[in-house]
């Protein structure tokens, strides 16, 4: 028979594992703790956040929960259900929770002689505490843009139907159909619900080998999230949904650069004469572009030819452990550089799409160098999304482990970046004209 245990007095912030079949337990005797690199934190109430709404709670297979015991006064690794009257194992669970929010501690766990690489998410850690579920993070963006409670699927596909009727031959819809009901993307589904953002992938091709890349994998160490686009669009057919897009939605913003492409610069001559067909009949909205940055001229190009705003992808400020990551082929890091200061001198709104990683980007070395890279280049906005990636397997791509004395916290590095550049905006998606424009009165 399973042992009995009762919980302390104390309330604590309550371990969570699962079994084989995903079943979820609590051992309310052993406290939660949270990860950076392979190095163990006990959680405290000013680190968690309820979990937040469309999250989900994933099983981490092959991987030993990380807890600390005031029992034995130190970290334990939980190797079997404690409640089951067999001898069967458990793992650790963590939390993919929902954009907007950044995880400040990744989930704890011990990799096993079996373990393969996770999957291509984010993993944050997560607690029971009094009857909910809690994680670490901390919430960046208040935007409900990518609310799941706000995507009803039969709103989606009602609103796939009149673009079926009006454009029976863009094949650039077809494809965002199948991103909307096939891959639940959100940007798909705000599209056909005439809301926020609308996606416009472009290319099928990239100049970046990304180690976290979520629609290439060529080594197939871990599977793809979402497939690429296996065409290009015609200038027409990426007009049709810019114009459809911007002609149905208050503050839009429309974007190249997406989950399901590659590198969008490698499109660059379809993508301008795009935006020329687009500006040619509206002045309204953002057009914007998520990219790597690694094509200057071509930047240019679309500046001039009216695009309003570039977001850029980076994982760190230095340049060894940007290349370690982006892997980049025909291009240098000199090359995003340059990119961005084109953008600022001709005007366009700059981002950067900084992916973030705990034990990483709160490390010393980096945010010195992220900041002296902000005074530097002068960018308008940071967004601070979650890298999705196995952990440990970054750690050990980039080459870095993290000082356990050289670490400040994600939350304290949000909380210095809004005290060192207060005209910065800090968030997680591409702001709107209105909402660049309500920022910069509030400053």
């Amino acid at each position: 028979m399973a042992k009995k245990f009762n919980p302390p007095k104390k309330d604590i912030l309550e371990q969570v594992v699962a079994d084989k079949k995903g079943n979820i337990y609590t051992i309310p005797y052993l406290q939660a703790t949270g990860m950076k690199g392979g190095l163990f934190f006990k959680l405290s109430k000013k680190d968690i956040i309820e979990l937040p709404h469309s999250s989900e709670l994933f099983i981490m297979p092959q991987r030993l929960a990380v807890s600390y015991s005031h029992e034995a006064g130190g970290l334990v690794a939980v190797a079997k259900n404690p409640f089951s009257e067999k001898e069967e194992p458990c793992f650790a669970v963590s939390a993919f929770i929902s954009p907007g929010y950044t995880i400040t501690y990744n989930a704890s766990y011990v990799e096993t002689p079996d373990s393969k690489i996770l999957p291509l998410f984010s993993y944050a850690a997560v607690c029971f505490y009094r009857n909910k579920f809690y994680v670490s993070a901390i919430r960046v963006d208040r935007e409900l843009r990518q609310d799941l409670r706000f995507m009803d699927i039969k709103k989606v596909k009602k609103g796939i139907q009149p673009t079926r009727r009006l454009f029976p031959k863009n094949r650039l819809f077809t494809h965002l159909e199948k991103c909307a009901l096939c891959y639940n993307c959100p940007a798909a589904k705000n599209l056909f619900l005439k809301r926020y953002e609308g996606p416009l992938p472009t290319s099928p091709t990239c100049n970046s080998r990304c180690i976290g890349c979520i629609s290439y994998q060529p080594d197939k160490k871990c599977p793809i999230t979402q497939p690429r686009i296996k065409f290009v669009p015609t200038p027409k057919e990426i007009a049709q949904v810019a114009l459809f897009h911007i002609g149905n939605v208050k503050d839009p913003v429309v974007s190249f650069g997406q989950g399901c492409e590659g590198e969008p610069l490698l499109s660059g001559s379809v993508i301008e004469d795009a935006i020329k067909i687009i500006r040619a009949k509206t002045g309204k909205g953002i057009i914007n572009i998520n990219t790597n940055a690694s094509r200057p001229e071509i930047v240019k190009r679309l500046l001039k030819a009216g695009l309003n705003s570039i977001r850029v992808s980076i994982n760190s400020a230095q340049e060894k452990y940007y290349s370690r990551y982006y892997r980049p082929k025909g291009y240098r890091f000199s090359d995003v550089l340059r990119s961005i200061k084109i953008a600022k001198d001709m005007g366009g709104f700059v981002s950067l799409n900084y992916l973030v990683l705990p034990g990483f980007t709160d490390s010393e070395e980096e945010f010195i160098c992220f900041s002296k890279f902000l005074r530097a280049h002068k960018v308008d906005m940071v967004q601070l999304r979650n890298l999705n990636i196995d952990p440990m397997y970054y750690f050990k791509e980039i080459e870095f482990s993290p000082d356990i004395d050289k670490l400040y916290g994600i939350r304290e590095v949000v909380s210095a970046l809004k005290k060192q550049f207060p005209r910065l905006m800090l968030g997680y998606f591409n702001p709107s004209r209105s909402r660049i424009t309500r920022f910069k009165h509030a400053t």
